[in-house]
């Protein structure tokens, strides 16, 4: 039996790959509509399908991304990659916080190496809907406000209007967030339309935002907006912009931050 139910899902499955290739997006009404499955099975299958294709969960259902932007690395791959780089970046982000300051940190990999920076500061709160953040400061004399949410199992980042309802109450400061992609044209951009969404309630809380990334972002666009560059208080990167992203930056009086 537990064969039978095991083949019929993976058929469903292959069924709901072929039709989100030929209409590009469906939402979790439609395969319930279409496939006679509950709405739990629906997200199982979309969840399991995230795992093996370029397919992309959004708010209410999913999308095919035919054309392979910046892809969704689980976090234990994103921290290997560029890490040296990332280090450099998160100590100069760390440079900027002063005792006293309530900062926010997205999910990330460089913002989590900005977080193990202020293990051993003091007189600091920090805002942040990524679990993983908020426990490698557990135990810390910083401050730490959790959003609350959902958490997306690839960045452990909670989304979701429960944490988007918390951070309409907060004052953020100083708000360091991480990107997939940076360009003139794009502006700030990040695969996930959940992550995206807490970002932009994080920034819209914040006095001064900051964008985090390392040099394989510029340049770069990827599917959901998180900030226009004239949202921007500042870059920290760890190369030189490109001369018409810099330009564009030196346009807005965007503070430039690279690493030695």
């Amino acid at each position: 039996m537990a064969d039978a139910n095991g083949s019929k899902g993976q058929r469903r499955r292959e069924a709901l790959l072929q039709l989100l290739k030929q209409q590009g997006r469906i939402t979790i009404s439609e395969m319930v509509e279409k496939f006679g499955c509950s709405e739990a099975t629906a997200r199982r299958d979309l969840e399991q399908l995230e795992s093996e294709y370029p397919v992309i969960r959004t708010i209410g259902g999913a999308m095919y991304d035919g054309m392979h932007t910046v892809r969704d690395l689980p976090f234990e791959e994103k921290a290997g990659l560029s890490i040296l780089e990332k280090e450099r970046i998160a100590a100069l982000a760390a440079s900027l916080i002063e005792e006293g300051d309530v900062i926010g940190l997205s999910g990330g990999t460089t913002n989590f190496l900005i977080a193990k920076q202020l293990k051993t500061r003091k007189g600091i709160t920090v805002v942040t809907n990524a679990v993983n953040i908020a426990m490698e400061l557990a135990g810390s004399q910083v401050q730490v406000v959790v959003t609350g949410g959902i958490m997306r199992h690839n960045s452990f980042e909670l989304c979701g209007p429960l944490g988007e309802g918390t951070v309409s109450h907060l004052h953020i400061g100083k708000m360091f967030f991480g990107v997939d992609g940076i360009s003139v044209d794009g502006g700030i951009t990040i695969y996930s339309e959940q992550e995206a969404q807490i970002c932009k309630a994080l920034i819209k809380r914040s006095q001064e935002a900051y964008a985090v990334f390392d040099h394989t972002k510029t340049g770069k666009t990827s599917l959901f907006s998180t900030a226009a560059l004239s949202e921007l208080r500042g870059i920290i990167t760890d190369m030189p912009l490109s001369p018409e992203l810099a330009a564009q930056v030196e346009q807005h009086g965007i503070s430039v931050y690279v690493t030695d």
